[in-house]
């Protein structure tokens, strides 16, 4: 097939419909006394008088038999000798927004100074003609059209119009006449040279000037005489076929149209390629949550019978149940109820502020509000909820808790109430940090609410300010900010980073990661969105003192980065066993050319920007047994000591470095109860969406120590903490701290779902610390059947000295006041994760809308705190006790022993 070059319609979507009206062409016969003596205001009629007297000419869209626009009309323009508008006509619609039948209705109107009788106007119409913008390919008309103009009737856009611009030819039904023979060759030549002016005006044709003149004489010749014989042909038809007339002389009018005949020459704008239409696709409307029929209730009453919506699927495979179906509802798609938003407008419109501020709930309404004081961020609030919560708004303003459920009552859609719930939200007591966090979340749009919640997060230390900077950064997506200006948020983050080495050290690894996301999940906005914060950040940093030197020292660390990630591919895809590739890690480390021996001037390491580095041992790296040759490199740092990191390629630590980030916030949580846990968060940053750098933290697996000392860790806690004295052997410090790291992994593992957990991803240092690394399955998801909820194993427990041990008893103890700590956070915690559903990070991912229901649901929100320890204790024993954890442990280090 030849190569067919087009354009959509809907690419048209800022350019109006546009049509030139150029000519009117066509004879008019006198009309005659016998008709004028029984319709005398003919006499009046302009055209009747003077056969170039001054008419105008309208223009409307229609569709389906509906008009789509107001009519569009002609300028005044006196005739002399044609009538010859050639005026161009905008039509207040663009090209992709019409459909496929959209038909252009184009009306030339007749004056008289008499009203019509019919439509008692002074405008009477002289013709009309309709034509379809798109013809039968689909295909935008173009160029000039010759247009039939259909005498005394206005034009219509019905899908049946009886005022086309093209009269199909007659059936040959009878024998044709020489008289109509010649008449059907003049208007065909006439057809063919306007075909043949088309193209040249297309530029199909040359142009020749001289030539062209005489021809365009010749032309308005033969189409005048084909005028002439095509009315004298209509005439004899009409006479012929004519036998009735009409008392009020009606039928003579109509047979003295029929033998006038005009056409109406338009144009139609060119475009270099042909336009096709294209219809717009809109979404499938959404599905109401109809509850499906159980089983027993289908056999009780006979199915419904309801035909499939758009977008929903027979997935069941018994035909009956499948006729069970969700039906479509179009309430459900309303984000709000039309009467109850009425009712909330009247409601609020009565109430003054003067009344509302001496108002005070009794007795019932107080416990009602200490209820709601006591959702969850997820728990949505009802209509009446919210209209108790507007009500006594200023009752509640010194109860910090209450601000969240205040904003969430307010329809800040309605620019009044929004008016009058700012000033408020100022007055509020001051919220702690977690609500702060919700506000800025997804649902909260309002630039005042994310402003306030911006004001909050200024008075936290730097400190505290890294432990969210993950979920701020993430939070960037949901500002809502005008043209041209940044948003409150990012506005903050680049001026806390500017004055912070180590928040700018972060902040801009966290954005540089967003913007080199260029997988399907990362819309372009959102890349420009992190580069526009990017490139304010290095704005800022240029007009403070130090900021040069920072922006240089940034930028050495990304050459650092790149040439670890350079040569991690190439021992990663280099031929050669694991020794071969040890030794080419060394040498390529040790060559004075790669500037990793030596490291001058100090550089802060991206992964901990506490730390000066001053090069590499080179002697001292080592590749691990992995399908990704991580690699482990000894940096040293300014005070002589070694800082050893896991450098990988080819994976995405994304969701490791937020499991991390949680892990560390947890940790600083349950120490501000006085409960140090000797948790082990190492540090994780990824450097890219395919490498990253993690903490090396000198350990064995459980997997290895138990190999190693004859299936027991408390052997390998005895050979690292001898203490002859201590129970057990082990030196107390050293047991006090696998009990407690024990406890507080076992909790916090169980609260972040993690999954995948065998002996090989559970470590052990010779300090007696245990910790787990590897977190590629988070909320729940596990790739082994009856994985149990928390990992707690048999020889976890061993180590303690056995579940009779009073170790087992203090290991609990632990564990509950761990668990009790965090519960009390747990709205801190939620509401990170909901910051983070925007993310790209795998696990979210997966189920955006139900990562932070994930979370609540281990939390055991809404319980008490007697029945979650009991609900705790219980999960204890049942970890303890379960078979599924064994059988993982077994099945997985067989596997291992395979692949050695």
């Amino acid at each position: 097939m030849e190569a067919f070059s087009f354009a959509t319609s809907s690419a048209l979507d800022k350019l109006a419909v546009h049509v030139r009206i150029d000519r009117l062409d066509g004879h008019q016969k006198p009309i005659p006394y016998s008709v004028l003596l029984k319709r005398p205001d003919l006499r009046h009629r302009a055209s009747n008088i003077s056969s170039h007297s001054e008419l105008y000419v309208t223009a409307q869209i229609w569709a389906d038999s509906k008009p789509l626009t107001v009519p569009v009309q002609t300028a005044y323009k006196p005739f002399k000798h044609a009538r010859i508008w050639n005026e161009w006509l905008a039509l207040p619609i663009a090209y992709a927004n019409l459909p496929a039948s959209a038909q252009l209705a184009i009306t030339v109107w007749d004056l008289s100074p008499a009203e019509d009788t019919e439509s008692n106007l002074h405008a009477i119409p002289f013709g009309g003609t309709t034509i379809s913008l798109f013809d039968k390919d689909n295909t935008l008309q173009k160029g000039r059209q010759r247009c039939r103009v259909h005498r005394f009737k206005a034009a219509d856009g019905l899908s049946g119009t009886t005022t086309p611009w093209v009269i199909p030819p007659a059936r040959k039904g009878r024998q044709e006449t020489v008289a109509e023979c010649v008449v059907d060759e003049q208007v065909a030549e006439m057809q063919r040279l306007q075909e043949l002016l088309k193209k040249q005006e297309m530029g199909d044709i040359p142009q020749n000037p001289w030539l062209d003149s005489l021809l365009f004489r010749k032309m308005t010749k033969i189409q005048n005489e084909a005028l002439k014989a095509e009315a004298a042909a209509q005439a004899r038809h009409s006479r012929a076929y004519a036998k009735e007339t009409n008392g009020d002389g009606r039928k003579e009018d109509e047979d003295a149209a029929a033998q006038e005949l005009f056409y109406l020459d338009i144009e139609l704008p060119r475009f270099d390629h042909a336009i096709v239409f294209t219809d717009q696709e809109y979404p499938p409307p959404p599905i109401s949550t109809i509850r499906l029929a159980s089983e027993s209730e289908i056999r009780l009453r006979p199915p419904p019978e309801v035909s499939f919506g758009p977008g929903i699927a027979n997935g069941h495979g018994d035909a009956e149940i499948g006729r069970l179906i969700r039906i479509y509802d179009p309430e459900i798609g309303r984000e709000l109820n039309p009467a109850e938003a009425k009712h909330r407008r009247l409601m609020r419109s009565q109430q003054t502020d003067s009344l509302d501020r001496d108002r005070k709930p009794d007795v019932g309404t107080r416990d009602q509000l200490n209820s709601i004081m006591a959702y969850g961020p997820l728990q949505e609030l009802t209509a009446e909820e919210r209209d108790i919560m507007w009500k006594y708004r200023y009752y509640l303003l010194k109860d910090k808790r209450a601000l969240t459920k205040f904003i969430k009552s307010v329809q800040w859609n309605d620019s009044l109430e929004a008016r009058q719930a700012v000033p408020i939200i100022g007055k509020w007591a001051e919220i702690d940090v977690d609500d702060a966090l919700e506000l800025l979340g997804e649902r909260f749009s309002h630039p005042a609410v994310r402003a306030y919640a911006v004001e909050r997060l200024k008075k936290a230390d730097d400190d505290e300010l890294l432990l969210y900077l993950l979920q701020l950064v993430q939070a960037l997506k949901y500002e809502v900010s005008g043209e041209g200006d940044d948003s409150s948020l990012a506005r903050f983050l680049v001026t806390r980073s500017v004055n912070s080495f180590t928040l700018g050290n972060f902040l801009h690894w966290y954005l540089m990661v967003e913007i080199s996301d260029f997988s399907e999940f990362q819309t372009d906005e959102f890349r420009e969105l992190f580069a526009r914060v990017e490139y304010d950040f290095m704005s800022e940093l240029s007009k403070t003192p130090e900021g040069e030197e920072m922006k240089n020292t940034l930028k050495r660390q990304g050459e650092l980065l790149t040439i670890l990630n350079k040569v991690a591919k190439d021992i990663r895809f280099s031929r050669g066993d694991r020794p071969s590739k040890i030794a080419h890690l060394k040498k390529y480390l040790a060559e004075p050319k790669n500037e990793l021996a030596v490291i001058d001037p100090p550089l802060p390491l991206p992964l901990d920007p506490s730390v000066q580095i001053t090069g590499v041992y080179a002697d001292d790296c080592n590749v691990l047994k992995s399908s990704l040759m991580p690699l482990i490199l000894n940096f040293k740092t300014s005070t002589n000591t070694k800082y050893p990191i896991i450098f990988k390629v080819g994976d995405d630590l994304r969701q490791d470095q937020l499991v991390i980030q949680i892990i560390m916030l947890m940790d600083r949580l349950l120490r501000k109860e006085n409960l140090d846990l000797k948790l082990t968060p190492y540090r994780i940053l990824a450097t890219s969406t395919s490498a990253g750098a993690l903490q090396f933290i000198p350990s064995t697996s459980l997997a290895a120590a138990i190999t190693k000392y004859k299936g027991s860790l408390l052997a390998y806690l005895r050979a690292n903490n001898p203490d002859d004295t201590a129970p057990l052997g082990v030196r107390k410090e050293a047991m006090d701290t696998y009990i407690k790291s024990c406890a507080g992994y076992c909790v916090i593992t169980y609260l972040l779902g993690i999954g995948d957990r065998h002996l090989d991803n559970l470590l052990l240092t010779p300090s007696g610390a245990f910790f787990h690394v590897d977190f590629g399955y988070i909320l729940g998801r596990d790739p082994k059947p009856f994985a149990p909820s928390m990992k707690l194993c048999k020889e976890m427990i061993e180590g303690m000295g056995g579940n009779t041990h009073p170790n087992y008893s203090q290991f609990k103890e632990y564990a509950f006041e761990a668990w009790a700590a965090l519960r009390k956070q747990g709205r801190l915690v939620l509401n990170l994760f909901a910051l983070m559903q925007g993310s790209n990070v795998e696990g979210i991912r997966v189920e955006r809308e139900g990562v932070v229901r994930k979370v609540e649901e281990r939390l055991w929100v809404g319980m008490s705190e007697e029945e979650s320890m009991g609900r705790f204790e219980r999960l204890i024993e049942e970890s303890v006790q379960s078979w599924g954890p064994v059988l993982i442990d077994w099945a997985h280090g067989f596997v291992q022993n395979l692949r050695r």
